[in-house]
């Protein structure tokens, strides 16, 4: 099994697209569907992120920090080779909502900051991280 992609609903999806293409993603496909509306599948390597308009107001507060504390999707993060050159390429659209920090105590050179797209979503942006070679297993 491999991840595909996850889909967003989005107010702006031009302008979610535009954010996104600072992290590498580009245009895969775009699928017409009803009312002139369309499905847009943007791609970074093998994971694709669909972006679908809507109209329909969030019933909850935007999140904040690295993302909802209750049950759930908390943030969707991305692996990069730098988040400084990441920030500095998307300016002022790097509304930062929690870091950047360093966690060179638990893994030398793994450096994650959380950032909100243009419609808050958080997303994850981090260098450095590596698996750990005998995890423990699983208890009870």
């Amino acid at each position: 099994m491999k991840t595909v992609h996850i889909g967003l609903n989005c107010k702006d999806p031009i302008k979610i697209e535009r954010f996104y293409a600072h992290l590498g993603f580009t245009r895969a496909r775009v699928i017409p569907i009803d009312n002139g509306e369309q499905i847009v599948f943007i791609k970074n390597g093998s994971f694709m992120i669909e972006l679908f308009k809507t109209g329909e107001i969030s019933p909850l507060p935007a999140p904040d920090k690295d993302g909802y504390a209750f049950p759930g999707i908390r943030h969707v993060a991305f692996q990069v080779d730098n988040v400084d050159d990441v920030l500095k390429n998307l300016g002022t659209e790097a509304q930062i909502s929690l870091g950047p920090f360093n966690f060179d105590d638990t893994i030398p050179g793994w450096r994650t900051v959380w950032i909100k797209d243009p419609e808050g979503n958080i997303v994850e942006i981090s260098q450095g991280y590596v698996d750990q070679e005998n995890p423990p297993a699983i208890q009870g």
